[in-house]
């Protein structure tokens, strides 16, 4: 390969497969390259599955009459948003030599010491990229799982490797960016997500959703999946496939959840998945163990505009001892029923929810007290901290709270070392086994975490 070749072409193509219009060069430099075996090029659509996302559910695609081929053309309707991959649409990658990557011996900064469980846990995690392999992270809520990356992610860099962190969520991206920044201030990461102003960087360090690996192919040499078990990347096999795809075949894969779902638990629980517990939060205290309280038909009570009474006797004790709280409801037709009936209670209960345009305000008042209370749906049930609150679930057994989603609302509980404790309670109609499984989930964690003296009290 004696010719010579673009750069920075080189670097914004290296790792990715993308379509014509989102790569910034002209067409002429694109096609130069091609015939120089620096690019190649697939199709976008082949026998049905998509090869940016790999979809290959038929409803999922569309047929249209195409002006470029003068064909009718099929795309792929699961990917839409990121521009129409078609039948007639090539995906280009690089296929020559990779950039350089050059970093310094060891790149971490970071001053702070790990508890017992994480220093575990942080040394399962080099040891993984070190051997190329998989691993599973089953930490409690609270547990500073972003801590314990850091060791394996310096290990990696030092080795000129590329790493991604990616995550379903946007606002996880928000939160996880400028911590790894601070403590890796020489290396310039890449944070990804929709509008993302990133999108174009090459970086050894790339922090991104979810969504966002359609877009790469063959990139990282560590992949590090935050939230697991978080929707939408659970159920939606589109992108467990990107995920699969954004990372090299030899690539090293940590995955992190604290409720792994049933079918991980089995494998961890037989041997056949490698994987290391931290049962215990850095603050060495157990975790708060939900309570169950039979409220009676709530759902009935709430048409009647009734707020049950144990629930309100379980309110009006926050309000009366200034205590922060959230309340979980499980849909936000239920919510905007009730809200009125709670700020009969106190009128500084706001309520919250995915579809909310003033969902950050809204969460940032709860964050500098200004809020005592928030109604919120399960969109608060991962993924933000407050220092010092309780939390209720109205309408526990619904089928929106899974074992998952009830194991991660107790978790926002307790989770600062001026505030280890609090109160987390299920109100319900009736007990379910994911009510139950969530219980003896925590149970178990705790009972894990004193055997291994990683909790005091």
């Amino acid at each position: 390969m004696s010719a010579e070749f673009s750069p920075e072409l080189q670097t914004f193509l290296t790792g990715r497969k993308l379509l014509q219009n989102e790569i910034p060069y002209p067409q002429e430099l694109i096609t130069l390259h091609g015939k120089n075996n620096f690019i190649s090029s697939t199709p976008g659509i082949t026998k049905q599955k998509c090869e940016r996302c790999g979809n290959t559910a038929a409803h999922l695609f569309a047929t249209f009459p195409c002006a470029k081929c003068q064909k009718t053309c099929t795309y792929c309707r699961n990917c839409i948003m990121m521009g129409r991959v078609s039948t007639c649409t090539p995906l280009y990658q690089w296929t020559g030599p990779d950039p350089t990557i050059q970093t310094e011996e060891s790149p971490l900064q970071w001053d702070g010491t790990l508890s017992p469980g994480q220093q575990t846990a942080s040394q399962k995690v080099k040891t993984a990229i070190q051997t190329q392999s998989e691993l599973l992270v089953w930490a409690v809520c609270g547990a500073g799982k972003t801590e314990i990356l850091f060791e394996g992610i310096n290990e990696a860099l030092k080795q000129n490797m590329r790493v991604c962190i990616a995550t379903p969520r946007t606002d996880v991206v928000l939160e996880l960016s400028p911590r790894l920044q601070k403590v890796f201030p020489t290396i310039e990461a890449a944070a990804l997500y929709g509008g993302s102003e990133d999108r174009h960087k090459f970086s050894p360090l790339t922090i991104a959703t979810t969504h966002q690996l359609f877009r790469f192919y063959a990139a990282f040499d560590v992949i590090i999946v935050d939230e697991v078990d978080a929707f939408p990347y659970s159920y939606d096999h589109t992108l467990q496939f990107a995920v699969e795809k954004s990372a090299k075949k030899t690539a090293a894969k940590i995955y992190l959840t604290a409720t792994p779902n049933e079918k991980w638990q089995n494998e961890c629980q037989t041997g056949k998945r490698s994987f290391i517990t931290i049962p215990a939060r850095f603050h060495r205290h157990s975790l708060p163990v939900p309570t169950f309280t039979w409220c009676g038909n709530w759902k009935k009570s709430f048409e009647k505009g009734i707020i049950p009474t144990p629930i309100e006797k379980w309110t009006k004790e926050r309000i009366q001892r200034g205590k922060q709280a959230l309340i979980f409801l499980p849909n936000i037709k239920l919510m905007e029923k009730t809200a009125p009936h709670f700020r009969k209670l106190h009128p500084n209960i706001e309520s919250v929810h995915a579809e909310d345009p003033n969902r950050k305000p809204k969460v940032e008042r709860m964050r500098k007290k200004d809020t005592q209370i928030l109604l919120t749906t399960t969109i608060l049930e991962r993924g933000v901290t407050f220092p010092n609150i309780d939390v209720a679930v109205v309408g526990a057994e619904d089928g929106i709270f899974t074992e998952a989603a009830l194991v991660q609302i107790s978790g926002r509980v307790g989770r600062s070392s001026q505030h280890p404790t609090g109160n987390i309670t299920f109100f319900h109609h009736g007990r379910t086994r994911a009510m139950n499984k969530a219980y003896n989930h925590i149970i178990q964690m705790n009972k894990e975490a004193k055997e291994r003296g990683l909790i005091d009290v």
